[in-house]
């Protein structure tokens, strides 16, 4: 057995998928099946059920990708050491982050770190909270970027960054006579609106009319900003968002930052409290909150 069939193995069972691991690791599909295939027979059991459009782990696959995970980890760590001998910061940061600005705060820090430590690697990856929650329990990545509120048990959290709600207003519609001015969340009220899809956010919207004593109508759920704004540049309804989605729209739309009540959203950073962070990723933290400083960022403005 060689450290290869474990990188091979682990790429296999994050995607679930020998095309897209295949893909992920720069490598046809077809050497790929034969190396893990070899991989079974040494171990001399099945690691995946083989089914005609999935893969899935067999309970010895799941009890060797926790050892293969271990055996990586040292095997990173050791080597990240021995170049530390040096004085050089060495290894690769496994990050992932949801949309929005987290990003955005990403690219900026990597970008700060990065003329640190020239020698450093990143490997990124991005999905909604709970699949971000869930790579960072399963050690697939070190370090996330979610948005509050989350639930997550087992994970440690960092505040790094806070930004206004929004309204995108279609164009040519009542409210969007006032652009550029803040809008208060009860004018929103007679209006179809479309909200990210987190049970979390219905019930945060919901309560910004509780003096009204009734709930708003959502007309749409979406998980994507993107998805969002072109439903309302179709008249849809009134798309409720974090800033960063009226950052990212084009023509055609109004964006009204929520003022009343005062709404923001917020960014944490997370890392698994029971599994030990490797030396780039606990220099990198550190980094990110020399970044930030003591208070919290606000993206806003002060109309």
């Amino acid at each position: 057995m060689e450290l290869r069939h474990i990188r091979y193995f682990l790429a296999v069972a994050e995607e679930l998928n020998f095309t897209r691991a295949a893909e992920k690791l720069c490598m046809a599909q077809p050497p790929l099946s034969r190396q893990i295939r070899d991989l079974e027979e040494e171990l001399g059991v099945d690691l995946f059920v083989r089914k005609p459009h999935a893969l899935q782990l067999t309970e010895a696959g799941v009890l060797y990708r926790q050892y293969a995970l271990q055996i990586m980890n040292l095997v990173n760590r050791s080597s990240e050491e021995i170049h530390e001998i040096s004085g050089d910061l060495y290894g690769t940061l496994y990050l992932a982050s949801v949309e929005g600005s987290a990003p955005h705060l990403l690219a900026g820090w990597i970008a700060g770190f990065r003329r640190l430590h020239p020698q450093v690697q990143y490997n990124l990856w991005n999905g909604n909270s709970d699949d971000v929650v869930n790579r960072v329990m399963k050690e697939l990545c070190e370090m996330a970027v979610i948005m509050e509120p989350h639930n997550a048990e087992g994970v440690e959290s960092m505040p790094v960054f806070q930004e206004p709600w929004v309204a995108i207003i279609p164009e040519g519609h009542p409210l969007a006579e006032k652009k550029g001015y803040p809008i208060e969340a009860e004018e929103l009220f007679p209006y179809d609106l479309i909200i990210p899809s987190r049970a979390s956010r219905l019930d945060e919207i919901n309560s910004w009319f509780a003096d009204t004593g009734k709930l708003p109508t959502i007309r749409c759920r979406m998980a994507h900003m993107l998805t969002a704004y072109e439903l309302t540049r179709q008249g849809v309804g009134i798309s409720i968002y974090p800033a960063a989605g009226g950052s990212l729209v084009y023509p055609d739309v109004c964006v009204r930052e929520i003022r009343k009540p005062a709404v923001t959203a917020s960014y944490v950073l997370i890392w698994n409290k029971s599994h030990q962070l490797s030396h780039v990723a606990q220099q990198f933290i550190s980094y990110i909150r020399a970044d930030i400083g003591i208070d919290i960022k606000y993206m806003g403005n002060d109309k």
